[in-house]
């Protein structure tokens, strides 16, 4: 686990960033590779995505299928092996009540700046797909209190997703947001609104911090850094930004082995290896060679 002082610093820091103007712009991470790229680009905050993490895992689709073994895991390589605040995301908090309460100490002691959770049915669904349901108000202002008490630090910060837009309204996710505002959440994220004009009224309803899921080819529209700044939002992931891209390159690097044979035709678009290596971190290997080589 990660050394708490050090976690406990990011989160300092990360709730006083929260506190100053200006929108949080926070790329989504899924895997080490992605988390030290991101790492090293000066960003407030980095978001462990779910979608990703779970298709770059397991293979498999953000459904509810991986366990809070799998998710936490995750959670701690990425929060141990970078120096930027990380919020995670949780899913339902992988069960009832006790299972919240236990996911929140865990994710805690893995050193992630905070956790986000949603008032989905399980087995959950990816925020911008059909089919979900979720479950009543009540018990995710529950679970939200389970939460908050589960802290050891109150800068761990909870994150509490409604995603009553799609199949209930907005009037009804607008309602379940406040309650969990009520309740003491720390952010509020309103999943999947569909028109500029919900995405503004959800952004000026609040009086904390409100998040925006900015989703590629997803449900909501996307805007400039500086209109959803002026819409009133506090903070926008970008999870599903990465690991298209990587999709993408990957599609072109493996095309042109199968048609060509060769990498030739596409050397420029490749990362450099050395840089590479020494994002990996094998200057320290290098360097610990040297240092213990024969005389």
């Amino acid at each position: 686990m990660q050394n708490p002082n050090a976690a406990q610093a990011k989160r300092t820091r990360f709730r006083q960033r929260l506190s100053e103007p200006g929108l949080i712009v926070a790329p989504g991470v899924f895997e080490m590779i992605s988390a030290r790229m991101a790492d090293r680009m000066g960003f407030d905050i980095l978001y462990m995505t779910g979608y990703g993490a779970v298709a770059s895992y397991l293979g498999l689709p953000d459904a509810g299928l991986a366990t809070y073994t799998d998710m936490v895991s995750r959670a701690s390589a990425i929060a141990q092996g970078t120096e930027t605040p990380l919020i995670a995301d949780a899913d339902t908090g992988y069960g009832g009540l006790l299972n919240m309460a236990h996911t929140v100490r865990g994710y805690e002691a893995a050193g992630v700046t905070g956790i986000q959770l949603e008032d989905q049915e399980f087995p959950k669904k990816c925020g911008h797909t059909p089919g979900r349901r979720v479950i009543p108000m009540r018990d995710m202002v529950k679970k939200i209190k389970v939460a908050i008490e589960s802290r050891t630090s109150p800068d761990f910060l909870i994150v509490a997703r409604t995603d009553a837009r799609t199949t209930l309204g907005l009037d009804e996710a607008l309602r379940r947001a406040d309650a969990y505002c009520n309740a003491g959440a720390d952010i509020l994220f309103v999943e999947s609104p569909e028109t500029p004009e919900e995405m503004a009224k959800i952004a000026q309803t609040f009086d904390k911090p409100v998040l925006i899921n900015v989703v590629e080819g997803g449900r909501t529209p996307l805007f400039s850094k500086t209109e959803l700044e002026q819409m009133g939002f506090k903070m926008a992931i970008y999870p599903c930004s990465a690991f298209l891209a990587m999709g993408q390159a990957l599609e072109t690097v493996y095309s042109a082995l199968k048609e060509e044979g060769s990498t030739l035709s596409v050397k420029d678009q490749l990362y450099n290896f050395e840089a590479f290596s020494k994002l990996m971190g094998f200057e320290a290997v290098w360097d610990f060679d040297r240092k213990h080589a024969d005389d």
